[in-house]
C-alpha cells in the first residue's frame, strides 16, 4: 500500500494494526447487494469486480480492482445505508480491509493518512468521471481501445463476458470489435 506522503514507523504500525487480511475464493463475495458496506478494501493479489444486476437479471460491471488497487461501495460505506452493488472475486484474492470507524479514526489522528485516502478517493472519482464521459461519447471500438490502454493487465485476465459487460456491449459485439481491430493492424 503506497502512500502519497511518506509514513513514519508509528503511522505504518497504526495502519497495519487496523487492517484485516482476508482470503477470498474465486466467486466469493466481499459485499452483497442490499448489505451495508462496512469496509474499504485494498487488493493485495487477485482480481475483484463491482457490479449491479438489473431487473432483467443482466449483470453490469462498474469497476474492477487488481493488485495495489482499492474498491468499495463508497455511497454505502459513508452513508451507512444498504448498497446497490455486489463486490465479488473474479480470481482467488487476498484483500486487506479497514472498517469505517477505523478509517475515520485514521482521518482524525493522522493528517498524512487523511490526505492519502482523500487522494485515493479523488483518483477513483476521476476514473469514474472519465468512464461516464467515454460511455456517452465514444464508440464501442474506442471504449475497448481505451480500456485496453488504461488496463492492459485486466484486458488479458478477464473473460470476454466481463469486459463486454464493463463496456456496455454484448460479448458477440466485443468479438466483432476485436476482429475488426485485428484486421486494421
Amino acid at each position: 500500500m503506497s502512500s502519497a506522503f511518506p509514513l513514519n514507523d508509528k503511522e505504518i504500525g497504526e495502519l497495519c494494526a487496523l487492517f484485516a487480511e482476508r482470503r477470498i475464493k474465486r466467486r466469493g463475495f466481499i459485499l452483497h447487494q442490499g448489505d451495508v458496506c462496512k469496509h474499504f478494501t485494498f487488493v493485495v493479489s487477485g482480481c475483484v469486480k463491482m457490479y449491479a444486476i438489473d431487473r432483467a437479471g443482466k449483470e453490469h460491471n462498474l469497476d474492477f480492482a487488481i493488485e495495489s488497487e482499492w474498491i468499495s461501495d463508497l455511497s454505502s460505506f459513508y452513508a451507512e445505508k444498504p448498497g446497490n452493488v455486489f463486490v465479488e472475486a473474479v480470481e482467488p484474492s487476498v484483500i486487506l480491509q479497514i472498517s469505517r470507524s477505523d478509517l475515520i479514526y485514521l482521518y482524525a489522528n493522522y493528517p498524512k493518512l487523511n490526505s492519502t485516502f482523500r487522494i485515493i478517493i479523488e483518483r477513483k472519482y476521476i476514473d469514474l468521471q472519465n468512464r461516464v464521459l467515454q460511455n456517452i461519447s465514444a464508440t464501442a471500438e474506442d471504449r475497448y481501445i481505451g480500456f485496453v490502454n488504461r488496463s492492459p493487465l485486466l484486458a488479458t485476465r478477464l473473460p470476454n463476458t466481463q469486459v463486454a459487460s464493463y463496456l456496455g456491449i454484448t460479448p458477440e459485439f466485443l468479438s466483432k470489435v476485436r476482429s475488426e481491430l485485428a484486421h486494421k493492424r
